[in-house]
């Protein structure tokens, strides 16, 4: 199971409002050259965005639609690369005192990771579950202190 959990030193509702904002998308998601919205608004159920990839000179692009919202603590999405395949991907934000914990579960559901999933795709999942969510922090800490300067 590729589980990943960080203690970010932010507000619940510091975390989410990173997380509801779709054009920051590509800043967190490990990969992501850049995102825009596709269709609805994000982060409600059925909205999506694309996303584009770059792996060396080539580019990727694809769509992440959002499946499941409960503001501000549960948002999963379906990430489809299209041949590459899709993955559902689970944030769950919790109250961790006054601090937030985000928990990233992830699971490739079509394609060559869906058909290949074991113990060394899931090792590969949980490196860049490591980044993403250092990613986070790093987007959530910054958009935050924007927010109290100004305040």
């Amino acid at each position: 199971m590729a589980v990943r959990h960080r203690l970010i030193k932010r507000s619940v509702a510091d975390v989410w409002a990173v997380l509801a904002d779709g054009s920051l998308y590509g800043d967190w998601v490990v990969g992501t050259a850049r995102s825009e919205p596709k269709e609805g608004r994000w982060p409600e159920v059925g909205s999506s965005i694309t996303y584009t990839v770059k792996v060396g000179w080539r580019t990727l692009s694809g769509t992440t639609t959002v499946r499941r919202c409960e503001e501000p603590r549960i948002l999963e999405l379906e990430a489809d690369s299209g041949w590459l395949g899709a993955a559902r991907i689970a944030v769950d934000v919790r109250p961790w005192g006054e601090y937030a914990l985000v928990i990233v579960d992830e699971h490739p559901l079509t394609g060559p990771g869906g058909m290949l999933h074991n113990v060394a795709v899931d090792a590969l999942i949980q490196v860049r579950h490591r980044a993403m969510l250092a990613r986070l922090a790093d987007v959530v800490e910054k958009s935050s202190k924007r927010t109290y300067e100004s305040a």
